[in-house]
């Protein structure tokens, strides 16, 4: 609210009445991406946990495809095919110990896309950071909501802790997605995606360095197949556009 104010754009706060529901339902899968999300990355490393949400720029493409009616070239059933290939590789014999992860960090990417995708078909009526502040404020409620219920509210905890916690709010829900639902006004969907394939490299590097985390071999070889398999795709889904 502070940088809307900041920014002179708090007469943009109503918004048409056409964006109502896609902006309560981005906000309620924000709130479930991220308490999934979370849950997933508690039990997978964060490295591999990039490699996999490299699935949510091919499902917003997907969803992109699905709501215009295009079809799927071969090329990109094949890439699809490999990005498939680079999860069962990743999982392979180990299914037991990060089956649950991969399932919670696989739904917590179909949350983002379809949030993504929401944001690309509304960017043109609702800016930018009013998409994000109805996005974080809906998502607040709802978790707020879970975890009362759910009887997990716990204020107990380390200074240290909340410091983190407000960073990384702002950081990930807030500054990253503005970002992102900018590009939107000046890229098309498929320019943006490519920039966004770069994340699993950004965290790989912060892991090690901070984190002294690094995937195994296996893990780091499923990665690197979901990744060329998701470039691949979102590459030939680029060139088709630009022809």
């Amino acid at each position: 609210m502070t940088i809307i104010y900041l920014t002179k754009q708090h007469h943009t706060l109503i918004v048409p009445q056409s964006s109502l529901f896609p902006l309560l339902l981005m906000g309620l899968l924000t709130g479930v991406g991220m308490l999934v999300g979370w849950q997933g990355l508690a039990i997978l490393d964060p490295t591999f946990v990039a490699f996999l949400k490299r699935f949510e720029p091919v499902l917003v493409i997907l969803l992109s495809l699905f709501y215009l009616k295009e079809r799927l070239f071969v090329g990109e059933i094949v890439s699809i095919i490999l990005i498939a290939f680079g999860g069962v590789w990743s999982a392979f014999g180990r299914w037991e110990v990060i089956g649950e992860g991969v399932i919670l960090i696989m739904f917590a990417s179909l949350a983002t896309a379809l949030q993504l995708f929401i944001a690309k078909t509304n960017i043109q009526n609702v800016s930018p950071l009013i998409l994000v502040f109805y996005r974080m404020s809906i998502a607040t409620c709802a978790i707020a909501l879970w975890t009362i219920f759910s009887g997990g509210v716990n204020f107990n905890i380390e200074s240290r802790y909340w410091g983190v916690t407000l960073l990384g709010a702002f950081l990930g829900p807030c500054l990253s997605f503005l970002c992102t639902f900018n590009s939107y006004r000046y890229w098309e969907l498929s320019r943006s995606t490519i920039v966004l394939m770069l994340q699993p490299l950004f965290a790989l590097v912060l892991a090690v360095v901070f984190l002294q985390q690094f995937p195994t071999s296996q893990e780091l070889m499923g990665g690197i197949i979901i990744l060329i398999g998701s470039v691949s795709f979102v590459w030939q889904y680029f060139l088709q556009k630009t022809s």
